[in-house]
């Protein structure tokens, strides 16, 4: 290059200057648009319906469309520790990855004998060594966070919200009962109140599981899984008033006794107190097109974490002859019925010559400060005995805290003795010491091999995958009630399969004998009645879900009614596969399952008469021969009114079902 004029050069290094600018703000401008980029993630389901959305542009915000229909609107998610730093708010993503899951659960005790998990997985780590993983199921949606940090960590709160897109009608399970009157003790058993999202009651907090009719027939349910060493999640209504935010129990500093509860009467300023290097409990959605869709949901025994027990070959889920509901009220014998020896050996003959593999034996029977020992009329040995001769194993009632103060002695004491396991009633509560506690007791009790029934307690969350020696849990307002309430039971049972059911194992304790119409029941405390018709009774065993199977009447009820017994005692409490057939919440419900080549079918209905067609196309070729228990012609009169009836079906059948008022309809179908 030549001698340039100095105006030149100036010009040319302007030119320069200003095209420097442009290539930097050309880069801060990409540099800002792939920011913007990587701060918005998207995962979708197997099938595509469903599209998860994490926004991370500042806050953690989660939302959710199904087939194009945006379901979960942005919500926001975080945790505070006891610091006061918020792990989400604001976030910066340091990594993400997308995984792919495709793999078997064999499940154990259970509805079905395989679950498919089939999934779409992103997880996110985010400075401050901290993350989120979220998972993309054909039916169902979930979050966690997770903390790989030293030490131990406080736990202030937990953000966790639901937005739905409009003010939905929700089927809301609320809080109710507070055990003397503190909130975060109850007995997690209500009805479900159905009304707008924008109605929530503000004296009250609701308990999982939640459903939202999201219209058209579209479902959304609320629940958690894998909850370990961690509060339970109520909900309320949040600001946006068309959504849910999560609430938590704080930690219990103080607790007193008041009666056979312990009741925290102090609490501290945060939920929990943990590891530092840990994975927090999954929040889940699960979206159902169709309401019997929800029938056949695993998501929760999906998200739990695998066994801890190695060898399961112990434990054997069967049903229970049990002897509190019906108030020992057995008749025609030579011996004062009641909490004595004499009277659970007759419990035990009748357990046996119905192939009932158990009884138990409920609150009364320990002495009321030491459970080693029993009560003067109660010679334990000898009942041992008796069922030993009989094939027959005996279960145990005791009071959680009671259980806890001296766990260490009972389990191996009554392990050795032949006690085959334990019903443990009165948690009432789900702070994160009520919850970690039903992990110990689990785990202590599988050292001895010994089963376990938690009744008075909150929603399972997988912990039966985790502990395949836990075989019943209530938190569901169970045929008990009858014997002092007056309340709509028969809209409340076909709501349970797609409520409460869903996150797993039930004790509902049916088998009622004594069977009333609506005009004609009454609550009785001893000899109780049921609501609904006789098969009503009969479809439970069927269509609800828990190994460990209660027949809550006495056996000088079901010995009268041996052809209702028989049938009872012929239905498994676990299945190999389980088929949907039709169903509507808070209206009916109509289920098969399989176990081996047998199948049993279930169906009920509220008080509403109803007319179901059964489509047998689950059914492999051939013919089949079928024994049926329907609702009498007079069973809207005479609620104990049924027929029984044999005949043949086969694969493809359409049969045509009638259900009385509050009545059921229950077969076996045998090759």
């Amino acid at each position: 290059m030549g001698i340039l004029p100095n105006c030149f050069i100036l010009t040319y290094l302007n030119m320069r200057k200003l095209a420097i600018l442009l290539l930097a703000f050309s880069f801060c401008s990409t540099t800002a648009l792939l920011a913007q980029k990587i701060s918005t993630f998207k995962i979708q389901s197997p099938d595509k319906n469903i599209t998860l959305v994490v926004d991370a542009a500042s806050g953690l915000q989660w939302s959710v469309q199904h087939k194009g229909q945006e379901v979960l609107a942005p919500s926001a998610i975080s945790l505070q520790t006891g610091e006061g730093e918020v792990l989400g708010n604001p976030v910066v993503v340091q990594s993400s990855r997308i995984q792919e899951g495709n793999t078997e659960i064999k499940a154990i005790n259970y509805k079905k004998a395989v679950i498919p998990d089939k999934y779409q997985q992103l997880t996110l780590q985010c400075k401050g060594n901290y993350g989120m993983i979220f998972r993309v199921y054909n039916d169902a949606v979930a979050y966690r966070f997770f903390t790989t940090r030293k030490g131990e960590i406080i736990i202030k709160n937990e953000e966790a919200n639901f937005n739905f897109t409009a003010d939905h009608i929700a089927f809301i399970p609320y809080m109710w009962d507070y055990r003397d009157g503190r909130i975060f003790n109850c007995s997690f058993e209500s009805l479900y109140t159905v009304q707008h999202i924008s109605q929530f009651r503000p004296d009250s907090l609701a308990f999982l599981p939640l459903l939202v009719d999201l219209g058209n027939g579209k479902k959304a349910v609320i629940l958690e899984a894998d909850l370990e060493d961690y509060p339970g999640m109520f909900l309320n209504i949040n600001d946006t008033r068309k959504g849910f935010m999560g609430v938590f129990a704080p930690y219990p500093n103080e607790e007193k006794q008041f009666g056979i509860n312990y009741i925290p009467v102090k609490r501290a300023e945060y939920i929990a107190k943990t590891s530092g290097t840990r994975s927090f409990p999954w929040r889940v959605l699960a979206i159902s097109e169709q309401d019997r869709e929800l029938l056949n949901n695993d998501i929760v025994q999906k998200l739990a974490s695998p066994p801890r027990i190695d060898d399961v070959s112990w434990i054997k889920p069967g049903q229970v002859a049990w002897d509190w509901w019906n108030d020992w009220n057995i008749s025609g014998v030579d011996f004062r019925a009641g909490i004595n020896t004499a009277t659970y050996k007759y419990y035990i003959d009748f357990a046996s010559a119905s192939h009932i593999p158990y009884i138990i034996m409920d609150a009364g029977w320990s002495d009321s400060q030491d459970l080693t020992r029993s009560i003067p009329d109660i010679d334990l040995q000898k009942i041992i005995a008796h069922g030993n001769a009989k094939g027959v194993g005996v279960i145990l009632w005791v009071g959680w805290r009671q259980l806890v103060e001296q766990i260490d002695s009972v389990f191996p004491f009554y392990a050795k003795m032949g006690i085959k396991g334990f019903k443990v009633d009165f948690f009432d509560r789900d702070d994160q010491l009520a919850v970690a506690s039903t992990y110990e007791i689990a785990r202590k009790a599988a050292e001895n091999k010994l089963m376990v029934d938690y009744h008075g307690i909150f929603k399972p969350t997988g912990l039966q995958r985790t502990y395949p020696n836990l075989v019943g849990v209530e938190g569901v307002k169970g045929m008990e009630n009858v014997k002092w309430a007056f309340e709509d039971v028969p809209r409340y049972d076909v709501t349970l399969p797609y409520t409460r059911m869903m996150a797993g194992l039930m004790d509902y304790t049916p088998g009622a004998m004594r069977n009333a119409i609506r005009d004609n029941f009454r609550p009785i405390n001893s000899n109780p009645m049921s609501q609904g018709t006789r098969c009503h009774q009969l479809a439970m065993y069927v269509v609800f879900e828990v190994p460990l199977q209660m027949l809550s009447d006495n056996p000088t009820s079901y010995m009268k009614e041996q052809e209702c017994t028989d049938f009872i005692t012929k239905i498994p409490t676990v299945f190999d596969e389980i088929v949907p057939l039709d169903g509507k919440v808070g209206e009916y419900v109509a289920l098969a399952r399989r176990r081996g080549d047998t199948w049993y079918i279930g169906a009920m209905t509220n008080w509403d008469r109803r007319e179901l067609t059964l489509d047998l196309s689950f059914l492999p070729p051939g013919e089949y021969k079928a024994t049926i228990f329907r609702d009498g012609l007079n069973a809207d009169r005479d609620a104990t009114d049924y027929k029984k009836e044999a005949g043949k079906v086969s694969a493809g059948d359409q049969l045509k079902i009638s259900l009385a008022p509050g009545g059921g309809w229950a077969a076996i179908i045998q090759k």
